[in-house]
């Protein structure tokens, strides 16, 4: 159902380069009965999955390093960040996205992942939902590599890390990916390792 207190009156596309960033003006009925126009900008990426790989025998959780230009613009000196596993869903349901970008980018064949939650990740500026799945690994599974697409510039570090060195981790800032630090807390919070 749409929201009966907002019309939105016009869409401006700013750029298409990457995605698309829009200027959407609009209008909103207050609570005091007036209504006023406003103009905000929304980069519409598409949706995405991510996902969280732990081994309960081992104690060990699967993460990937690689640059992230907008961190480094931000003040990461190396712009190199440590993350779970994710990828944009390119018109696949969210499990199917998450199972090829596991393999893809950790080398890992999973058959089996658990949904636990959805949510916006920036939801002031950015449009995109992220489903957030974990899944059991075991050295049986991994039958590449890794390391992600080269011909989308890909170029991903595999880490197997202690679950307790990857919770430390967060508290140190060498994991500062909030996508990330959610499903660590996630896996913690229930007692999964």
């Amino acid at each position: 159902m749409q929201n009966p207190t907002i019309n939105i009156l016009k869409t401006d596309i700013l750029s298409d380069n990457w995605y698309i960033l829009n200027k959407v003006t609009f209008t909103v009925l207050k609570k005091d009965g007036t209504t006023e126009t406003q103009s905000r900008e929304a980069y519409d990426r598409g949706n995405g999955a991510v996902i969280l790989l732990y081994n309960t025998k081992s104690n060990t959780v699967i993460l990937t390093r690689q640059f992230r230009l907008p961190t480094y613009i931000n003040g990461n000196t190396t712009g190199m960040l440590i993350e779970a596993c994710a990828g944009l869903l390119d018109n696949d349901n969210p499990e199917d996205c998450i199972k090829r970008e596991t393999e893809e980018e950790t080398g890992y064949k999973i058959s089996k992942v658990e949904k636990i939650f959805e949510a916006y990740m920036s939801p002031g500026s950015v449009t995109e939902i992220l489903y957030f799945f974990i899944a059991e690994y075991s050295n049986d599974m991994k039958i590449t590599n890794g390391g992600g697409l080269e011909e989308e510039g890909e170029n991903i570090e595999v880490l197997e890390i202690a679950f307790d060195e990857a919770i430390s981790m967060i508290d140190t800032g060498e994991i500062r990916d909030a996508k990330t630090i959610m499903l660590l807390q996630h896996l913690r919070i229930k007692g999964i390792l």
